[in-house]
């Protein structure tokens, strides 16, 4: 059995355990909130910009499409954004997020952009062909951080050096689940509803000039959109792992302070047995 001052110890490391998770569970439920808003208030834009895109998108003829929207037959490559954390501590998130990596790395050659540390460190360790490289940040992402990945997907796909690009992301559904989702970027493919519609609809300025600004401002905001889901994903799952390691923790010191209480019984029962049977000999 462990002595007393071990245990004492012990109960020191673990409440010492307890405060800093508890700590780091308050700081991700402060940030929760706020990248909960940001996530849920622009999807119903993103959808939206979505619909308006695709539904202009089918008023123009097949043969000039923009470039967007056509498959590049010359390219065997593709293109995966993947979208993590730079800070662990967040559960299960980063590791569902490396093995949907794993299966997607199966599918053929494909190029890298990683946005996030643990990103960048898992897709090295396994020998891709990491193209860039950025930050994810601690704070709500900003939405100038798009620019610079839209400019290498343009770079790949209309450059022809790949026939499609992906994002691997975590979609906040709730606060208690976030689900590694893969979501194809380009080509943008026309849903069958805008397929068939066959109305006549009038544009100023025309439908091709319009186009190709609206599908700009469509793949800003899908990607944005990701990233916003993204910090709120890591937020909920760290606040979620840290409650848990906090409730670990405190069971933990329960266990070990009724381990002390019982050793220090059981002590001070020995010295008062050892006294009394020295008093007894003196007697005899």
């Amino acid at each position: 059995m462990a002595t007393l001052l071990v245990l004492k110890r012990r109960i020191k490391t673990a409440s010492n355990i307890s405060k800093t998770t508890k700590a780091f569970q308050m700081i991700a439920a402060s940030r929760l909130k706020k990248a909960q808003n940001a996530a849920v208030s622009s999807k119903p834009y993103v959808e939206k910009l979505d619909y308006l895109s695709k539904g202009i998108s089918g008023k123009i003829d097949k043969d000039n499409l923009h470039e967007y929207m056509k498959t590049q037959t010359d390219a065997n490559a593709k293109l995966l954004i993947v979208i993590s954390p730079d800070k662990g501590l967040s559960g299960g998130l980063v590791t569902n997020l490396m093995r949907e990596v794993l299966h997607f790395s199966t599918t053929g050659k494909v190029y890298y952009i990683t946005i996030g540390k643990k990103a960048e460190r898992a897709v090295a360790s396994l020998n891709k062909e990491i193209i860039a490289s950025f930050p994810f940040g601690t704070s709500l992402p900003d939405f100038a951080t798009v620019f610079p990945i839209l400019k290498l997907v343009n770079e790949y796909f209309l450059g022809k050096k790949v026939s499609e690009v992906d994002i691997l992301s975590t979609k906040f559904t709730s606060v208690f689940s976030q689900v590694p989702s893969v979501t194809t970027l380009l080509p943008i493919k026309l849903t069958e509803q805008a397929a068939a519609d066959k109305s006549v609809t009038l544009f100023e300025p025309s439908a091709d000039i319009l186009l190709p600004t609206l599908l700009r401002h469509y793949l800003e905001m899908v990607i944005y959109q990701s990233l916003l889901e993204s910090y709120a994903s890591e937020q909920a799952s760290r606040m979620i792992a840290m409650k848990n390691a906090t409730d670990n923790a405190l069971d933990m010191i329960s266990e070990l302070r009724l381990d002390y209480n019982k050793t220090r019984q059981e002590k001070i029962t020995n010295e008062l047995l050892d006294i009394g049977g020295g008093a007894q000999i003196a007697y005899e």
